[in-house]
């Protein structure tokens, strides 16, 4: 690890500065010092709520907020918790919890069970449908650790997971499942099989050492274009969900915006630079805001 990303790690851990050392462990466990990911998981929930037709549901947004927090805790809890040997051999994830022994697994477990006790108090609160959908998505997230053993494609499934929210979102402020749904999950897939494969460039000499696949490893230099590929199908397919949904001309207006700000992404990626990867990589809790506004324009009559 380079002595800058050194920097910006121990940067993030003082978010849990003066926290007694087992809380703080559980803290960076759940990666609360790094709330990114929390975000990732919430903005496709609120795409849902944003584009569904009707009176804006907002009373759902709170709900997806603290669900996303709490599931994508658990979800990393869970995937510390398979990776915990791989990580210690990789110089990014040496110091986690697990590895380095500051948390036994079977806290880890109970912490898993009370991080999806707080979502199970979120589902509750949804409509049955919405329910039942946002249930089908445990199997994925238990799932998913596994695939970077198995598949040069854990991005995508990463996607297939982490979007399922939009699913969820429609749902849950409509009361059905509709087209325009399915075109928001898909654009949320292939959204996150661009900024995964970025994210995953950081770790991939890692990762060839200890026989881990991602798309970074398969692509290689090629990964610009795939990701360009990757964003522009991202922008195609939410214009999509604005047509289906019969949205307003402003939604398309703001997509320019959402097609700029992934553009200047692509084009500013340093692909063997691991601190530019991160940088890069964050900048899409920016892009999923401004695609909920995207959408909420869409809402606005011509």
């Amino acid at each position: 690890m380079s002595k800058s990303e050194t920097v910006i790690r121990d940067r993030e851990h003082e978010r849990l500065h003066g926290w007694p050392a087992k809380r703080r462990a559980l803290g960076e466990l759940a990666r609360w010092d790094r709330p990114i990911g929390a975000w990732l998981l919430f903005w496709p929930c609120a795409w849902g709520v944003a584009l569904a037709p009707g009176p804006l549901a907002w009373w759902l947004v709170p709900l997806f907020l603290m669900g996303a927090f709490a599931m994508r805790g658990a979800g990393c809890t869970i995937n510390d918790l398979v990776d915990r040997k791989l990580d210690g051999h990789v110089a990014r994830t040496a110091t986690r919890p697990l590895p380095s022994g500051r948390i036994t697994v079977p806290e880890a477990l109970g912490f898993v069970a009370a991080q999806c006790l707080v979502g199970l108090v979120v589902l509750v609160f949804l409509p049955p449908k919405a329910q039942l959908i946002a249930l089908l998505s445990v199997p994925l997230i238990v799932i998913y650790p596994f695939m970077k053993r198995v598949t040069w494609w854990p991005q995508a499934f990463l996607g297939i997971t982490f979007n399922w929210g939009a699913l969820v979102g429609w749902t849950a402020a409509t009361g059905e499942l509709q087209a325009p749904a399915l075109a928001l999950y898909a654009a949320g897939i292939a959204w996150t099989l661009g900024y995964d494969t970025i994210y995953a460039h950081q770790d991939k000499e890692d990762d060839a050492l200890i026989g881990i696949r991602s798309t970074a490893r398969l692509l290689g230099d090629r990964s610009r274009w795939w990701v360009a590929g990757f964003y522009a199908a991202t922008v195609a397919l939410l214009a999509l969900a604005l047509w289906l949904a019969e949205a307003g001309p402003l939604g398309y207006a703001g997509l320019i915006g959402v097609a700029l700000a992934l553009a200047w992404q692509v084009r500013r990626w340093q692909l063997d630079d691991a601190q530019d990867c991160l940088a890069r990589f964050r900048m899409n809790r920016d892009v999923g805001l401004v695609v909920t506004l995207a959408l909420l324009l869409g809402r606005v009559a011509p």
